[in-house]
């Protein structure tokens, strides 16, 4: 009998949290680009990026968000000289400006992105030295993470040139890469991709937000199918597995009847028998799913039909008596009292 592990409705134990790609949709799908408050509480020491800080030379102040805000609108920068440095030529009252900090952990380059000012923020960017840009706000967004929220493509390509890190992880662990994989930012996703090197960006495509999911995770859970090229040809490892589950990508793509990304998967070298946790593979959740197209593919791409599952449990022991599924089984001349197993139903 089938285990509700592989099972339609259920594909993972009872004891995880997870339970199910539904519940991992309602994630992604529910995290949208928010301007940084104050009401952020959560367990400081999960993030790593707390103790890397770079304010210190920043004054707080009790000047919120919405006041400083009035001064972005009404500020220009057009009269300062590209090679004129804050130390030497800044009046104090810019100096003020420049350096202070809202209650809300945000400098004015934060706000004049929230704002989507582009020309005070690409004025901003030449001004500030490296260290300054990766300045986290109280929800740990860098200004990197709300120029790619808000898609503001020229302003993360100068914040990359600029050398900004793209390691640092918001509130929710989410690298800027994760952003752009999550909410379908193909040109930011470019340039933060095309503008670094190798080294610098494996340990990117490698890093799991606190739901234990990477960059190509995302990708795969979004159908961002132009995403998910970009990602495997700068290196992302196809075959990574998220943090609560087990699930590649493959995986994510299988549960969502997602053929076009199955077939990218399989053609980039994807294992087609990657396992979770409890055991299952693609080939257990396409044939849990009834969907005989998917596995039909896989079957296609070599996955082994008689791996089994931690309840002990082959593909084919799954099938439900589906004949599209069963006829894809080399089983097919097998009888029981006389009558062949496919078309029985078990």
């Amino acid at each position: 009998m089938a285990s509700k592990d592989c099972s339609k409705d259920d594909l993972l134990e009872d004891n995880r949290t997870d339970s199910g790609i539904d519940s991992y949709r309602s994630i992604v799908k529910s995290v949208e680009p928010r301007e940084p408050s104050s009401d952020f509480a959560g367990p400081r020491e999960k993030f790593s990026t707390v103790e890397e800080r770079l304010d210190s030379a920043y004054s707080s102040s009790s000047i919120t968000g919405e006041s400083l805000s009035e001064l972005v609108e009404g500020c220009t920068l057009s009269n300062v000289p590209e090679e004129r440095t804050r130390s030497a030529e800044l009046s104090e009252q810019e100096e003020d400006l420049l350096t202070t900090i809202t209650e809300e952990g945000d400098t004015i380059l934060h706000l004049a992105i929230i704002h989507e000012n582009d020309f005070i923020a690409q004025q901003l960017i030449q001004l500030f030295p490296k260290e300054v840009l990766d300045i986290q706000n109280n929800l740990y967004q860098t200004p990197l993470h709300l120029a790619t929220y808000l898609n503001l493509t020229d302003v993360v390509k100068s914040l990359v040139e600029k050398g900004v890190s793209l390691e640092l992880q918001d509130q929710e662990g989410n690298t800027a890469l994760h952003v752009a994989c999550q909410h379908g930012q193909t040109e930011c996703t470019t340039k933060m991709t095309t503008e670094v090197a190798p080294s610098k960006l494996v340990p990117v495509l490698e890093t799991q937000n606190w739901r234990g999911l990477a960059c190509l995770h995302l990708a795969a859970l979004n159908g961002h199918h132009q995403i998910m090229k970009l990602l495997m040809k700068k290196g992302a490892d196809l075959n990574i597995q998220e943090g609560t589950s087990g699930k590649t990508a493959l995986h994510f793509a299988v549960e969502l009847h997602d053929i076009t990304s199955v077939k990218l998967l399989l053609s980039r070298g994807a294992n087609v028998d990657a396992a979770m946790f409890n055991g299952c593979t693609p080939l257990h959740l396409a044939v849990g799913r009834q969907d005989a197209t998917i596995a039909n593919l896989l079957c296609q791409a070599g996955a082994d039909m008689m791996l089994r599952n931690m309840e002990d449990e082959t593909a084919l022991d799954l099938a439900n008596g589906n004949d599209d599924i069963l006829a894809l089984f080399p089983f097919d001349d097998i009888q029981i009292s006389g009558r062949s197993v496919v078309g029985m139903k078990f």
